[in-house]
């Protein structure tokens, strides 16, 4: 007698977006963002039914267009319930509360002091100096 061996797929971590890279293109059609996420087409549409803030352009002819933005969305909503453990409605509040205008953003928080732009701006301002001398 013999037994059925089932294999068990082992699931791999979804890919963070500073992992991915985005190809520099203004549109990308739905499957592109699918093969760029990691994630089936028919996820994709049932997110832009849940999350408000997921909503890609249409062609006259129905065809979604998302923008980098939209893929970016995308990987952040992937992260938050696949790496996270969120749900809808709390994956939903975070996106919600990350974009309300109050609310600091990732690259607000990279923002270099002004004590340092300012000591950059002199230096950069001292080389030119020196070159329109040169001439």
């Amino acid at each position: 007698m013999q037994r059925s061996r089932r294999s068990r797929r082992v699931r791999q971590l979804p890919a963070s977006p500073a992992e991915v890279p985005i190809p520099d293109k203004a549109y990308f059609r739905i499957g592109e963002v699918s093969r760029l996420t990691r994630t089936k087409p028919y996820v994709l549409r049932y997110w832009e039914t849940e999350f408000p803030t997921l909503r890609p352009a249409k062609t006259p002819s129905g065809h979604r267009l998302y923008r980098r933005d939209d893929v970016e969305t995308v990987m952040t909503i992937k992260r938050l319930l696949y790496q996270e453990g969120f749900t809808i409605e709390g994956a939903r509040r975070q996106l919600s509360t990350a974009s309300e205008p109050g609310a600091p953003r990732e690259a607000e928080a990279r923002t270099p002091n002004p004590q340092y732009l300012s000591a950059v701006k002199r230096e950069l301002q001292g080389i030119l100096t020196i070159l329109s001398r040169k001439t």
